[in-house]
């Protein structure tokens, strides 16, 4: 038992000098990864970093077992969770390898100790833990880009009601937002500066978003476009059809939390009132309540 705990132990520490080494040696890195630490550096932690530099020999190998399949499903994933951190492809695969060779490490410790509950945790968490941030960064940017996409439809509107193109408005206006959407209009706009059409363009858009609302504003773009309707009177209504939208899922959310709160209030804060009563009833059955009151 010992020797195996020690032989885990040796292991873990010689993958951590191998990462000190490969850090201060100036190893060549995998493609994206390499331009995400000079470019994307300032988006992560400096624990961020180390972990990805730590994990980057094994990226290859784990790109290669994910298979060409699950690399493009992560690849999306990233995309609509806004490549958060500046995580790339490359950096999602170092991250898997160090997170799941520490949890693994972990796990095999809890069972030489016999608890089973955490050893699993730390397998667990090894395995998934990455997915996981990925999986809360696409919630998050989809929850930013549906409050913003109303309010900025409202502005481009008038801006294009203002007597600029639609292109040049699209810019002027990104210009003066900040966050996931306006990330994304200027990836858009940098792919039209590259030569893709515009419907190409804002396809691409949609693919990188899960959001209904992006979805929305989108087909009724191109429906207004191959119609000929004015596009600033495209753009209020698909505004208009956002908030009402926002409405109706605020309402649904509402209706859905009453049932929650009573599951709760039943199955949690009902049993404990009983139970305090009981046991109120149960302790003060022997006390004579002249006793009590001086009587």
């Amino acid at each position: 038992m010992e020797l195996l705990l020690a032989l885990i132990f040796g292991l873990a520490v010689y993958g951590v000098f191998q990462g000190i080494r490969m850090y201060r040696a100036d190893a060549k890195l995998p493609g994206d990864l390499a331009i995400a630490l000079e470019v994307g550096s300032s988006r992560t932690t400096a624990a961020g970093s180390a972990v990805d530099r730590l994990g980057m020999r094994y990226a290859p190998r784990v790109l290669r077992l994910m298979g060409p399949k699950r690399v493009d499903k992560v690849r999306r994933k990233l995309d609509m969770a806004g490549n958060p951190g500046g995580m790339t492809v490359d950096r999602y695969a170092a991250r898997r390898a160090v997170y799941g060779g520490l949890g693994t490490v972990a796990a095999l410790a809890m069972l030489m100790n016999g608890q089973v509950v955490l050893a699993v945790l730390f397998f667990v968490y090894g395995l998934f833990w990455t997915d996981v941030i990925i999986r809360s960064a696409i919630g998050r940017r989809k929850d930013d880009i549906d409050r913003t996409l109303p309010d900025f439809l409202d502005v481009l509107a008038v801006v294009v009601s203002a007597g600029l193109g639609f292109r040049q408005a699209l810019e002027r206006v990104s210009e003066k937002y900040s966050g996931p959407w306006a990330d994304e209009l200027r990836i858009t706009l940098r792919q039209m500066d590259m030569g893709m059409s515009r419907r190409e363009a804002f396809d691409q858009l949609r693919k990188r978003n899960e959001s209904e609302q992006v979805s929305m504003f989108v087909s009724a773009l191109q429906q207004g476009e191959e119609l000929g309707a004015p596009i600033v009177d495209t753009l209020i209504q698909i505004a208009n059809d956002m908030r009402r939208t926002d409405a109706q899922n605020a309402r649904r959310k509402a209706s859905k939390a009453v049932p929650k709160a009573t599951l709760i209030v039943t199955s949690f804060m009902l049993p404990g009132t009983m139970i305090l009563i009981g046991v109120g009833f149960y302790y003060a059955a022997d006390v004579n309540i002249g006793d009590v009151f001086g009587g």
